[in-house]
């Protein structure tokens, strides 16, 4: 049986309203060569990719509430920390610059950063990473993830990826399918036979040793996604996709049905999405709201609602807030529109939840 205080948590966070890191992120663009520019996926650098709409510190308030018996928590950032964070023996900022090679940075690509964070010292053997718009969604135990000496995936609700070369139009998730199946099938593993689909956007868990193994084992495709600045087409996704492949071809892991829920806020049904999330709460065993308003200002409406839903889901801070910050994001919430609430457009928001 797995010890539940031994499962570390790891998050990848960044906060992209932040000037000098969007001055950071703006020169490195401006420094790839066309060849590099063209590279870039589907989304691979877009403002819902990088932006801090609370998901974080909401994420926390779900950990807290669902998992309390959690070991430590890492925060994997880019030279930042949110302002609310608290100081705590239980959470460890961690800085890029302490994991990635220097002259591999900076590095905007979630997939590259995710490919070292089994280096994070002290980190368990067994950890559950999540980005921070993934969040749980109902009581944890630790056999929910981790079956006997391996772990526990999930295949998403997305249609099946085709069977053909990459393409430079597709997602990085579908392309990654691909590329592991090219790798697996080139070492003729067994039965092992591929399921082209891709894996929720779920809390995954990982061990250690088993990162640490397949670094050895697949360096070519750890070097491909440790080459990108930002997420490109033609690399692989390691934690999101080769990882759970590998662990399946090997007899270590076990695909499970998950109740869960994937928000799309850039979607025309997305007030119907997040009405339904409010009424499953607390039944549903996680869900992950994937910022897609590309096209937000700082005061869309559409990010209020989201930071609304997660409000009015999980009022009460965490032992990881500061209270005084606290007070002031519970004192906006209190003025935000009614209609805000059930997905209308505002009358008025007398609030700026990104100054609290």
């Amino acid at each position: 049986m797995t010890d539940a205080h031994s499962i570390d948590i790891v998050y990848l966070w960044v906060d992209g309203n932040d000037p000098a890191w969007r001055r950071k992120r703006h020169r490195a663009a401006e420094k790839l060569s066309s060849r590099h520019r063209d590279a870039i996926a589907v989304y691979g650098n877009v403002e819902g990719r990088f932006r801090d709409n609370d998901e974080l510190r909401y994420s926390l308030r779900a950990l807290e509430r669902f998992f309390p018996q959690h070991g430590h928590v890492y925060i994997v950032t880019d030279g930042q920390s949110p302002l609310w964070l608290r100081p705590s023996a239980r959470v460890t900022i961690i800085d890029h610059a302490s994991l990635i090679p220097a002259a591999s940075l900076p590095t905007f690509d979630s997939g590259n950063i995710e490919s070292y964070i089994h280096r994070i010292p002290n980190l368990s053997e067994r950890f559950i990473y999540l980005n921070d718009d993934v969040f749980f969604g109902a009581p944890v135990h630790a056999g929910d993830w981790f079956d006997g000496d391996g772990i526990c995936v999930a295949w998403s609700d997305e249609p099946a990826v085709s069977d053909e070369p990459l393409r430079p139009d597709a997602t990085s998730l579908d392309n990654a399918c691909r590329l592991s199946h090219q790798w697996l099938a080139a070492r003729d593993i067994g039965s092992y036979q591929h399921t082209f689909r891709t894996f929720a956007h779920s809390p995954r868990p990982m061990l250690r040793s088993m990162m640490v193994a397949l670094e050895e084992a697949a360096p070519d495709l750890f070097a491909m996604v440790r080459s990108t600045t930002f997420r490109t087409w033609d690399k692989p996704t390691i934690v999101s996709d080769f990882v759970m492949r590998w662990a399946l071809a090997h007899g270590l892991a076990t695909v499970r049905d998950y109740t869960h829920l994937y928000i799309s806020t850039g979607e025309a049904d997305r007030s119907q999405q997040i009405e339904e999330l409010v009424a499953q709460a607390g039944a549903i065993d996680f869900f992950c709201i994937n910022d897609t308003t590309d096209d937000a200002q700082p005061h869309d409406s559409r990010l209020a609602r989201v930071r609304a839903a997660l409000q009015q889901i999980f009022p009460q801070a965490s032992r990881f807030e500061r209270a005084s910050v606290t007070g002031a994001l519970q004192r906006w919430h209190q003025r935000v529109d009614p209609a805000v609430l059930h997905g209308r457009e505002p009358s008025t928001v007398t609030g700026e939840a990104e100054n609290v």
